[in-house]
């Protein structure tokens, strides 16, 4: 098929190959030209505007950074919106509100076209493993005509039910993450302020029953006491969703205390400096408010 992709960052740049390799056609645009080159040089398409991506698609991928980035990429003059064919399909994959998706997706239905919000539950290194999963809202039959092409970027693929319903879900995936990473460096500090060596604790929990693949890739940057140079997902990030979390609860009466709670963390390492890092680096906040070096 040919596909169009706008958004070529952290995720974007992974994505787009995996497409490619299953044999689509890719079109892609980014506002980083420079970001694009190395997909270029494999063979991907480019064009100078997400309208001129969607002339050329007949499904079109968008996974930027907020909804403000979503509304200029699908809506604007030079948008998704004006330049897809009868027909096409737009997916976001951007973790963004429910109600700013349904808002967005309710544009596509007046202009005879469809939106799915799209949402992918993984990391660079989930997405690189082929083991990132993809969570579909929006029109039943619209899924089925797209299933095949995300299967190529991810081998768990499943509709969670209409617009605006999987960015929901993608919110609540990333609450119990974002609990969960916290707790482990939590736990982890806990444990080294009574005495445990660092690589032992380390090695206790992965293989406890409270051992997960996010804390088994995570789990490292902690021993060596050293994060990655590129973050899986830094603090600013993490937090966005957090916020996203807390304003869903507000919203629907639900209560989300350890959200909360995992939020006040991130404003300690934002607090400290340590944006820039991995949100494991939560870690490190524990053992300096522990009084440890």
């Amino acid at each position: 098929m040919n596909l169009g992709f706008i958004g070529l960052g952290a995720m974007g740049e992974l994505i787009v190959p995996r497409l490619m390799a299953a044999g689509h056609a890719v079109t892609g645009w980014n506002r980083s030209h420079a970001k694009a080159e190395p997909l270029i040089k494999a063979g991907m398409h480019f064009a100078d505007s997400p309208r001129a991506v969607a002339q050329t698609s007949e499904i079109v991928f968008s996974i930027v950074t907020d909804a403000a980035a979503v509304q200029a990429v699908a809506l604007s003059e030079q948008g998704i919106i004006s330049g897809l064919r009868k027909g096409g399909i737009y997916i976001d994959m951007s973790t963004i509100a429910p109600d700013t998706s349904r808002a967005i997706a309710a544009e596509f239905t007046k202009a005879g076209l469809i939106m799915l919000d799209g949402p992918l539950s993984g990391s660079p290194v989930t997405v690189k493993a082929g083991n990132a999963s993809i969570m579909i809202g929006g029109d039943e039959a619209a899924f089925e005509r797209v299933k095949p092409v995300l299967l190529a970027i991810g081998p768990k693929v499943t509709r969670i039910g209409g617009n605006g319903l999987a960015c929901q879900m993608k919110i609540a995936v990333n609450l119990l993450l974002m609990v969960e990473v916290i707790a482990f460096g939590e736990a982890i500090a806990l444990a080294e302020k009574g005495g445990v060596a660092r690589e032992v604790a380390l090695d206790a929990v992965l293989k406890s029953v409270a051992a997960s693949p996010v804390l088994g890739y995570r789990g490292p940057f902690i021993l060596e006491g050293k994060m990655p140079e590129v973050p899986l997902a830094d603090v600013t990030l993490q937090q966005k969703d957090m916020l996203l979390a807390l304003e869903l609860g507000r919203k629907l009466g639900s209560p989300v205390p350890l959200a909360a709670a995992a939020n006040e963390m991130m404003n300690a390492c934002r607090g400290l400096g340590l944006d820039h890092n991995d949100f494991v680096v939560a870690h490190q906040v524990y053992r300096r408010l522990g009084g440890q070096s």
